[in-house]
């Protein structure tokens, strides 16, 4: 009977968050079977390529070009009419996901410029009706990444800088944009997410953004969560509005985060749920591609933030933004290949892993499988020892990762020694094998 009135007060208490947060009607949602199985295996897959491709990337400064350098729109939209990635290849961007170790792919199908990289009757401004290149590239990827075995996912963006309906600079009153057709817009959202759901087989998941540049307005949640859990009840639906998750929404990202850490500034109204989490980070400073943006991090940077994640339960999206003529640059290429060749020996430790449900140490994490958990030690500390506080189960075998030789421990009530001494070296993460009881 307690179990009973704890659960009521949580969800009451979690519906009050929610009203809190967006005070609109929101989806009456009882996950499908489906949603659930996609969860765990979103969950499970851990690793995916983020990609910001548009024609922003002509311009070679990122994918906010337009609003940065005040670009009127009349000038910007000109953009289409020379966009011809004569170089794209699904092809080279699904192996290269793949060489990396990565399970899914989530790509932009329309980001805050209106731009729509997909054929789309909803409107002209898309690749296939306004470019010379004329072809739809997410055609092709859907269906690389099928052959492939590779789960494909779409970010849409909600802002829209372009349409009248939109209304970019109008001021929010009742919920919608004064003196624009707000409900056309919405209707043309959900038209493209119909397109969307409906063109390129199966789709892993929807992964929305720009709520937060009108957080009072009225999204119509209702509507647009409910019509994509109505076309593919296995998909599972995202929104990075940096909040807590609403009704509706199925996994948590955190921007340029990692989930407990507001380091970028972007989540300081959320907090950490209990549905499948990911991070995302790009391989440089900016998203789209910027021919001056050299900032590239290393392999032991990404497999860091791999392992950091994974240790927090969440999953890592990792972007990078393809060139004008649809190629990655090498220099990211180089990278993921590297970082592929460690998961290639060390993945055992992060695929299908959760969270240990243990604080993450100055040293590293721990990742759990089950009845194993791996001590991943990403800096080693001066002592010859590191401690897990607060380790209540009993570890019956303790043994190196890296060639199954006997690491010492000694368990106490407030935590547990692991003794490094003897660990054999390794200059991006030492990994120790706990078996449990």
């Amino acid at each position: 009977m307690k179990k009973v009135v704890l659960v009521g007060i949580l969800s009451f208490l979690s519906l009050c968050t929610f009203a809190q947060q967006y005070p609109y009607p929101m989806p009456k949602y009882t996950p499908s079977a489906e949603n659930l199985a996609q969860r765990k295996e979103f969950q499970d897959m851990k690793f995916g390529l983020f990609i910001h491709w548009g024609i922003y990337s002509i311009l070679g400064d990122g994918e906010w070009v337009m609003l940065n350098q005040k670009i009127p729109y009349d000038s910007y939209k000109r953009l289409a009419s020379f966009f011809n990635p004569q170089a794209y290849s699904a092809k080279e961007w699904v192996q290269v996901a793949k060489a990396a170790g990565m399970k899914y792919i989530t790509v932009t199908t329309r980001h805050h410029d209106s731009f729509s990289m997909f054929k789309t009757s909803a409107s002209p401004y898309n690749i296939v009706d306004a470019t010379p290149y004329g072809k739809d590239p997410l055609k092709e990827l859907a269906e690389e990444c099928q052959k492939e075995g590779i789960k494909l996912n779409f970010y849409y963006s909600l802002l829209d800088w372009a349409r009248e309906d939109y209304g970019f600079t109008k001021k929010i009153v009742n919920g919608a944009p004064v003196d624009t057709n707000w409900d056309q817009y919405i209707e043309f959202m959900k038209a493209q997410l119909t397109e969307l759901l409906t063109n390129y087989g199966e789709i892993g998941a929807i992964w929305f953004d720009g709520h937060w540049q009108r957080k009072t307005a009225n999204w119509h949640y209702d509507e647009i969560y409910s019509l994509i859990h109505e076309l593919s009840p296995g998909t599972l639906v995202g929104n990075n509005h940096h909040l807590t998750p609403i009704a509706g929404e199925d996994f948590q990202m955190f921007e340029r985060d990692l989930p407990g850490e507001n380091k970028g500034g972007f989540n300081d109204e959320s907090t950490v749920s209990q549905l499948p989490l990911e991070s995302c980070e790009t391989m440089n400073k900016t998203w789209g591609f910027n021919i001056l943006d050299r900032a590239y991090k290393s392999p032991k940077q990404v497999i860091h933030y791999l392992v950091n994640a994974a240790g927090r339960n969440a999953n890592l999206l990792l972007n990078v933004g393809p060139m004008p003529n649809g190629e990655i640059q090498p220099e990211f290429i180089d990278t993921l290949k590297k970082t592929g060749e460690w998961l290639a020996k060390y993945g055992e430790t992060i695929y299908g892993s959760r969270g240990a449900g243990m604080d993450p140490q100055d040293w590293g994490v721990v990742t759990r499988k089950d009845n194993t958990l791996y001590v991943h030690i990403l800096k080693p500390t001066s002592a010859d020892y590191i401690f897990i506080p607060n380790f209540r189960p009993k570890i019956v075998r303790a043994v190196s990762y890296e060639n199954g030789s006997k690491v010492d421990f000694k368990q106490q009530n407030e935590g547990v020694f692991i003794y490094t001494k003897d660990i054999p070296h390794n200059e991006v993460n030492q990994i120790v094998t706990l078996t449990i009881k």
